[in-house]
């Protein structure tokens, strides 16, 4: 069933949905999470600033900061993040069920 855990969602901009979790994109760049913690989807969160945009694969999420760079969370043990860019120059990220692509500025 539904989870009823969710946070104050006023200043959420926008919303991504894993399998049992969720992410939220507030208007400050900060992440907030709720739902399922089974893969540290919610434990593992960043609790930096930055954020410009979020996504949630099927046990992990990735989120893009305003610098270009990645950052992913949860998924432990299912190898979503073991290949997952340190690089910067990203302009858009999306999840799969259990991967992750990020467009790069130079159309890569």
């Amino acid at each position: 069933g539904q989870r009823n855990d969710a946070p104050t969602l006023a200043d959420v901009v926008a919303i991504a949905c894993g399998v049992r979790h969720n992410v939220g994109l507030r208007s400050d760049g900060t992440v907030v999470t709720w739902g399922s913690d089974s893969y540290e989807e919610r434990d593992g969160a960043p609790t930096s600033t930055g954020f410009v945009a979020i996504a949630c694969g099927w046990h992990h999420n990735v989120g893009l900061r305003n610098d270009g760079t990645e950052v992913t969370w949860g998924g432990i043990g299912r190898g979503q993040r073991d290949d997952a860019p340190t690089c910067a120059g990203f302009l858009a990220i999306a999840c799969g069920s259990f991967h992750s692509v990020g467009l790069r500025n130079d159309g890569t």
